[in-house]
């Protein structure tokens, strides 16, 4: 392993609070690490250049998401996001002879995949008349609702883990019944964590079990248990999501964002491969070429998610006194809208078939 990718104790604590113990734990990972390296002279670079692009951290896309209407508004837009962020995972086509061959919808004459598409997808069912931010229809939600509002193009694939995409919004809707929060549950739930990020990112975990992205990790030269692992990709971009969307709110606020890490997903790590930050040995990265699975929880896959949660911890460090400030979500956010523009050369993105991200 690289030196460069050691995370020392200066680094940790440059990061800050770390509530969460996303960092701590995934710089274990990192300096155990067998397969991927952090290059930090190529994070100075991409610094370099973000600086001088004078790239702003995205904002909340009210073109692609639902913002409920009405008295009920704000439950509206927080249930719908928790229903969004449940099935927020595992879009790429899954045939590694034609990776082209993947869900597709189409919306307004234009056809969209990816995150896009299940926004989209979703934002229709609610304008739609589906009241997709219930707690009662995500309960009892059945596989023919699911499958009208996923309907592909024709010549499209069906949405993949079809079936785990039903589980996850029916122990979202069920868990929050279970709570008895009252008429405005999804709200209530938000608040009663009260401003702090990672208070509420806690508080997802603990009510729905799908969220619950940790994993065991076996240092390679320790003897004894395992170590946890926590990753938490989609309770933390959930949270990021709703103070991205009730920013500016009288009724809701969500502080103390600049505790979430980086959402270790697919897109993040290969825009950060096409930079040069991360890099792979040479069977990890023939996998990877081949379009070949990647095993949930191996070593390969835990290591590229920790490699990319601490590398957006790193740049966000090197920017923090040039480039005013940014949260590591903020990265995160950065990176992935330039990943949607790679160019089509570049190494594709690793394939794990998880519903974690």
């Amino acid at each position: 392993m690289s030196s460069d990718s050691v995370i020392n104790d200066d680094t940790i604590e440059r990061a800050g609070p770390d509530p969460l113990c996303v960092l701590s734990s995934c710089a274990v990972v990192v300096n155990d690490s067998l397969h991927v390296t952090i290059d930090t002279a190529a994070i100075e670079r991409l610094a370099r250049d973000l600086v001088d692009r004078n790239v702003p951290p995205p904002a909340w896309d009210e073109e692609i998401h639902y913002r409920g209407t009405g008295a009920n508004a704000t439950e509206e837009t927080i249930g719908w996001i928790f229903a969004l962020d449940a099935l927020n995972f595992c879009f790429w086509g899954q045939d590694a002879n034609n990776p082209a061959y993947r869900w597709r919808i189409a919306s307004g004459g234009t056809v969209h995949d990816g995150y896009m598409a299940l926004a989209i997808a979703l934002r229709e069912a609610a304008r739609g008349g589906t009241p997709v931010w219930s707690p009662a229809w995500q309960a009892t939600v059945d596989n023919e609702s699911m499958t009208r509002i996923f309907d592909p193009v024709p010549g499209s694939a069906p949405i993949p883990l079809f079936r785990a995409r039903v589980a996850n919004l029916r122990e979202l809707g069920r868990g929050m019944q279970s709570l008895n929060l009252g008429n405005r549950p999804f709200t209530t739930f938000v608040m009663r964590s009260g401003p702090s990020a990672p208070r509420l990112t806690r508080a997802i975990v603990g009510a729905f079990p799908s969220f619950r992205d940790v994993v065991p990790w076996k240092p390679s030269q320790a003897a004894g248990p395992a170590l946890d692992i926590r990753l938490l990709k989609r309770a933390q971009i959930l949270v990021s999501d709703l103070a991205g969307a009730l920013e500016g709110t009288q009724e809701v606020a969500i502080g103390e964002r600049d505790q979430l890490t980086a959402f270790a997903d697919y897109k993040v790590p290969q825009v950060l491969r096409h930079f040069g930050i991360l890099q792979y040995r040479d069977q990890l990265a023939a996998t990877i070429q081949q379009r070949q699975p990647v095993a949930p929880g191996s070593r390969e896959e835990v290591e590229i998610r920790a490699a990319t949660i601490w590398a957006c911890e790193l740049i966000r460090q090197r920017l923090a006194g040039t480039a005013g400030r940014f949260t590591a979500s903020d990265i995160d956010w950065m990176l992935w809208n330039l990943g949607q523009s790679l160019p089509p050369a570049c190494e594709p993105y690793h394939r794990t078939v998880t519903t974690f991200y």
